[in-house]
């Protein structure tokens, strides 16, 4: 048996086109008669999907149209868990290749449609770009049966008159092909060629003191003690350390900052040089209010005149200083008397 393995395999080495390489892989290959699948190269080398969402994908565009893809049903197919599989879905969802939607049926009843789309890209195009469909060719027509010559006769008064052509329509032309149906659903994701915002830039201090610059460093420097991932280079220290100032520059104190930009990192910690800069610039804290901003605003001042006792009728009233009421003055100026009033 192993003799006719190897002689099979040297066979389908010699038929390969071109000289085989001296690594790596060496393909064999044989066209598929039945029950295969077509799968894009953007889905079985995607950058960004783990192996086991390309797998899941793969399984889901080889199923059959209506079967079950949840993830009670995936799990029974394939020998994942249900976290692997869900985290799988995931992956496709957030790169536009599997999109769940709910849908109302006409009895009120409301079901979740899941639809796998095998180039997401495609979608995004302009129906201009897209493929025009192919015609489909017209049924051959069917013989009519023959008739007894009693129906013969009676056929040409049974049928309707045919209508005739209209002036505009030219003969022998093809009608208009219909629109392309518009897609059930639209990606979330851009495109990965679609452009990306661009970065804000780092924050710089006032003014970049020496002692600053030089606490800054120290800093950078220290933190492949706290995290061994942070082994940053004299260039990434240098093109740091103005943002780490504006820190120190607002009264951070050294441990805060070190805490905000090791605690809690990702696994595996692919960039940390973007780590440091995105945490740097998004979790910048404000500059702390001066002792001014801190005082209370001050209240309006209302004053309040006080009674007063009329010297005359012994009446209260409102005033400022002591004196007569204001029926008194009255009398007091027909009389032609003085009158103490408050100035």
């Amino acid at each position: 048996m192993d003799t006719q393995q190897n002689t099979a395999l040297t066979r389908a080495l010699a038929e390969v086109p071109g000289p085989l390489p001296t690594s790596g892989v060496i393909h064999i290959t044989i066209p598929h008669a039945d029950r295969f699948t077509v799968v894009g190269n953007h889905l079985a080398q995607h950058p960004d999907l783990s192996c086991t969402a390309v797998g899941i994908a793969v399984r889901i565009q080889s199923l059959p149209q209506g079967t079950e893809i949840s993830i009670k049903a995936l799990t029974a197919r394939c020998r994942e868990g249900e976290k692997r599989i869900a985290a799988a879905l995931r992956e496709l969802e957030a790169h536009g290749y599997l999109q769940r939607f709910r849908h109302r049926l006409p009895g009120q009843k409301v079901i979740t449609r899941t639809v796998f789309c095998n180039q997401p890209a495609a979608l995004l195009r302009s129906r201009s770009q897209m493929p025009a469909p192919m015609p489909v060719p017209a049924p051959a027509p069917v013989p009519a049966p023959a008739q007894p010559p009693a129906q013969t006769q009676a056929q040409p008064q049974a049928h309707a008159p045919e209508p005739e052509p209209e002036p505009d329509s030219e003969p022998g032309s093809q009608p208009e092909p219909e629109p392309v149906p518009t897609p059930p659903f639209v990606p979330l994701v851009p495109p990965p060629t679609a452009p990306k915002p661009p970065r804000p830039p780092l924050p710089q201090p006032g003014t970049l003191t020496p002692e600053l610059d030089r606490a800054a460093t120290a800093l950078l420097s220290d933190l492949r003690r706290h995290a061994p991932q942070f082994t940053l280079s004299e260039g990434d220290i240098r093109q740091l350390a103005p943002a780490v100032a504006t820190w120190l520059e607002r009264d951070a104190h050294p441990d805060t900052i070190r805490r905000t930009l090791t605690d809690d990192l990702p696994q595996p910690l692919r960039h940390p040089v973007k780590l440091l800069k995105h945490r740097l610039t998004a979790l910048l804290p404000p500059p702390l209010p001066g002792a001014c901003d801190l005082v209370a605003p001050a209240r309006p001042r209302i004053v309040v005149t006080p009674f007063q006792t009329c010297d005359d009728c012994d009446r209260a009233f409102r005033s400022p200083d002591p004196g007569h009421c204001r029926d008194c003055r009255e009398t007091r100026e027909h009389r032609g008397e003085d009158v103490r009033v408050a100035a």
